[in-house]
Parts: structure tokens; sequence; C-alpha cells
């Protein structure tokens, strides 16, 4: 089991982050809910060791890992998809895909997960990854590696931003086959049909957990307080 224990994250004298409580079980799926800038990233980040809590335990089967970066949580069995995927010149995307043949797969993996995010693998594997791919292939291509990984905890940025309107299609395929291989899902979202896809979810506002329970009950609590909420008058994040 994933923890945050009494997290708090704070930045040039501004709190982020407010004693978050958060579990994360083995084989379920998650969504992190919330409006922009209601600290959901800088909880992914805490997750997977980018930057430390001021305050607060990051547990992994009650171990405290709250001190290991990124590359040690890695080899623990979590990874993170960011927001915003890097591009690398030179390195096809099927390199890219198996880390230049280190990782132990063959080219029928390799064709499935493309499949699965919806890229053919005769059109792609041979594409490098730069900016000759659009945001959204980038973004697929991505998702494809963590499936390929089969990590113990995949943690989810906004795993349907820069997609075209079959995102919500791609997420169920996604959610699918991670839960088919045993992958514990956290999926950081502003959007409440994406975290309706999930078991549980966790409302974050203001940088604390407003509510939280099954997706489906969070989801409807969630859209009655962000439409009454003076605070998100006038932002445009998709409510």
């Amino acid at each position: 089991m994933l923890v945050l224990r009494n997290v708090t994250y704070s930045t040039d004298g501004r709190k982020i982050l407010e004693n978050i409580n958060m579990r994360f079980k083995e084989g379920m799926s998650y969504s992190i809910l919330g409006p922009n800038g209601a600290g959901k990233s800088t909880i992914a980040y805490i997750l997977m060791g980018v930057i430390k809590p001021s305050e607060g335990k990051v547990l992994l089967d009650e171990r405290d890992i709250t001190d290991l970066g990124i590359t040690e949580r890695a080899k623990l069995g979590i990874t993170l998809l960011w927001q915003e995927p890097a591009r690398y010149d030179g390195i096809t995307v099927e390199e890219y895909l198996t880390l230049g043949g280190k990782l132990n797969v063959d080219t029928r993996d390799v064709k499935e997960v493309l499949e699965i995010v919806g890229l053919p693998y005769e059109l792609y594997c041979h594409r490098f990854v730069d900016r000759s791919l659009s945001g959204g292939e980038r973004k697929r291509i991505e998702l494809a590696s963590i499936l390929l990984l089969k990590p113990k905890y995949a943690i989810l940025d906004e795993p349907d931003s820069g997609l075209d309107i079959t995102a919500s299609e791609l997420i169920d395929r996604i959610l699918g086959y991670l839960k088919k291989v045993g992958t514990t899902v956290i999926l950081i979202t502003h959007h409440e049909e994406i975290a309706k896809k999930t078991d549980f979810s966790y409302f974050v506002c203001g940088g604390k957990v407003v509510r939280k329970g099954f997706s489906d009950e969070v989801v409807e609590y969630y859209k009655r307080a962000c439409g009454k909420c003076p605070l998100l008058e006038g932002m445009s994040d998709g409510h």
C-alpha cells in the first residue's frame, strides 16, 4: 500500500498542501479530483519523489520512502505519467518504449500497447520521439510506455489532456489493461467523467482533501460544491 501521511508542502512562504492523508491499495484505481491550482500535481510529484513534503511522510508497504528520489522509487515499482511529455531527438518510438532494448519485451508486446493507445505499430515504431510528433501522439506514446512497464503504482497526471474526443475510450482501455496486470492507478484530473471511471476518489481543493469515497459519490459532491464555489468563478478548467 502506498500512503501519504499528514503531508504538508510549502514553497516561497505559501502553503500548497495541508495535512494530506491518502491511501492507495494494490490493484485498485483512484482519482485525485479537483480544479486547476488545487494542488493535485503537487501530490503526484510528492508520490513520485520529484519534491519532498515540508511535513509528513510517504510510506510504501509501511516503509518510509519520504527521502527516496525518483530513481529509487521507480525501482520500487512507482512511475509517473507527466502532464507534459518530453521529446527526445534521435530516439525512435520502439527504442523509447523498450528503453533501448533493455526492457524484457518483444515486438508483440510493443504492438499490443501501441494498439491500446490507438497508434499503429507499423506507422510509429520507427518514428522519432521529437517535435515531428504532435502533443497528442506524445501523450499516447507515454501512456504506452506505462503499459509496457506494468508498474505496481501508475500515477497518471491529467492523462486525457492534449487528446482528442476519443480520450474517454482511451482511458477506459488504459484502466482496463492496468487492472488486468494488477497495477494500482492514481489518476489526476479535473474532469468528472474521467474520475468516475475509477473505484475511489479524493476531492482536493485549496490544498486540502475536501471529500473522499466511492468515485460516483465524490464526483456528484464535486459538481455541487464547485458549482457554488465563489473561488472558481471565471475559471475555465472544464467545470
